[in-house]
């Protein structure tokens, strides 16, 4: 993911990416349903707890609903507060919402042959007092609000990707059991013929076929855990693509008989999963005579400084969106390559939660302390909210490139790259959620009202998932879920 458009030097490696270069969707007229074979269309969506949903209409139907004003479905009010069975505190059975289909998210499902899939918007039946249909609620209408306006007030753009780090399981309960136990990138964890190999070859082809650029696939380090890495796309191409890779990963498994999971850490001995969001910033507007490199991060441009220098400060906050689940905090500790517990960067450092990856002129940054019990919706809308502070308000970077685990650092050598005072990560759900309801920042950003119903649905979302008894109860359940 590049960051300008200027020539990039010979130190450049790899494949460069704009966002002008990514592949646009199929509009209503040329979708071809029958031609394509596809009898039926899912309308999902994704909510608080990051379980997507949907409802199945034939093809007939879904062609109907484009000859009325509004084409969309019914959703109770209640569905983003839905915890299993129930409602958090703070959602009504009253009222409904009209889910308005974005055919701009239309892909074939190769998974479930004869289906497709699209994406939405939830809106009012009748405009506020300002004229708006939109949610408040609506994880996609936040994050493409936060976009446009990055946009329209700073002239940004990006560019976003995500890893999908998962293990294969034969068994959930009483305790998993995983498919292979070789080791990382090993070819004995691809041996021919075996069914975790006829998996991992027929995501890659479903993600081809459904439009994905799929960059490669391998083993990952822990029992049974693979990796799949896709391309980067504009931010609501990219969170729908990662909802459309993680169902296709799911159901070819169930197709073979197993269960993907990408909870955060079975094991407190191994290796955990996460979902590492990786986002390139794009200004329209070039580094001036004062935009000069400074102590800190010389060789990125004062826009990614200025980015990065919020980012960082607002990450504590940011960690009930983006480590929403008691679980994210076993995998985020220091020293295992997950992003460590210090609120810092570095140049391709893996023990700092943003990663700064790239050569210069074509930089993007990594933030390694994501998983996948994040709505990425969320993700992405809270962490390009947190940057655009900085960018609009001139920021300067205060803190220096970690070359080492910060958790490892002396005090001298913290001081030396502007940690004298080191922010840290909450360890715990509950503590990111009181630093979020603190930061009056993201608040009117994400909106207070989201804010409000996110962390009653989250908490309430906690309670479900710790109740379940036993540890390998709670551990069956996470799995169940993710």
């Amino acid at each position: 993911m590049t960051t300008s458009d200027s020539t990039q030097s010979s130190a450049a490696y790899g494949v460069l990416y704009k966002p002008s270069q990514t592949a646009s969707f199929a509009s209503v007229d040329d979708l071809r349903l029958e031609q394509r074979g596809i009898k039926y269309v899912r309308v999902q969506w994704v909510d608080f707890t990051n379980l997507v949903r949907f409802r199945v209409l034939p093809v007939s139907y879904f062609k109907r609903l484009f000859t009325s004003s509004r084409p969309g479905i019914g959703l109770a009010y209640a569905t983003l507060g839905m915890v299993g069975a129930m409602m958090a505190p703070g959602f009504l059975g009253t009222g409904e919402y009209i889910y308005s289909l974005d055919l701009s998210s239309f892909r074939v499902c190769p998974y479930a042959p004869g289906h497709a899939v699209v994406m939405g918007w939830f809106e009012e039946k009748t405009p506020s007092p300002s004229g708006s249909l939109s949610s408040p609620l609506c994880p996609r209408a936040v994050l493409k609000r936060i976009v446009d306006e990055a946009q329209e007030t700073a002239g940004l753009t990006f560019l976003a990707g995500f890893e999908s780090e998962f293990i294969l399981l034969s068994a959930i309960s009483p305790k998993p059991v995983e498919v292979n136990n070789a080791a990382w990138s090993c070819s004995a964890k691809h041996p021919t013929g075996a069914v975790e190999t006829k998996v991992m070859e027929e995501i890659a082809d479903a993600l081809l076929e459904a439009g994905i650029e799929l960059q490669m696939y391998h083993a990952e380090a822990a029992p049974g855990q693979y990796e799949v890495v896709t391309g980067p796309l504009t931010p609501l191409e990219a969170a729908d693509a990662i909802v459309h890779t993680r169902e296709t990963i799911y159901n070819i498994a169930s197709k073979h008989g197993l269960r993907a999971t990408f909870a955060p850490r079975l094991h407190s001995d191994n290796c955990g999963s996460g979902a590492h969001t990786h986002l390139s910033v794009h200004s329209a507007k070039a580094d001036g005579p004062s935009a000069r490199a400074t102590k800190f991060g010389p060789a990125m441009s004062a826009t990614e400084r200025a980015f990065l220098q919020t980012l960082l400060a607002h990450l504590p906050a940011l960690c009930a969106l983006i480590l929403p689940t008691y679980a994210s905090y076993a995998r985020v500790v220091d020293g295992i390559w997950s992003g460590g517990t210090y609120a810092c960067w570095g140049t391709d450092n893996k023990d700092a939660p943003v990663r700064l990856c790239g050569p210069a002129g074509a930089h993007h940054f990594e933030l390694k302390c994501v998983d996948a019990t994040a709505n990425p919706y969320l993700v992405l809308a809270s962490v390009i909210a947190a940057g655009l502070e900085g960018v609009r308000d001139g920021a300067e970077l205060t803190s220096g490139d970690c070359t080492k685990p910060a958790a490892f650092m002396s005090e001298e050598e913290r001081r030396a790259v502007g940690l004298a005072n080191p922010g840290r990560l909450p360890r715990t759900v509950e503590d990111a959620r009181t630093l979020l309801a603190a930061d009056g920042y993201l608040k009117e950003k994400l909106g207070e009202e989201f804010v409000e119903k996110y962390i009653s649905v989250n908490e309430f979302f906690q309670t479900y998932l710790t109740s379940a008894g036993t540890e390998e109860e709670k551990v069956t359940r996470l799995i169940e879920h993710f």
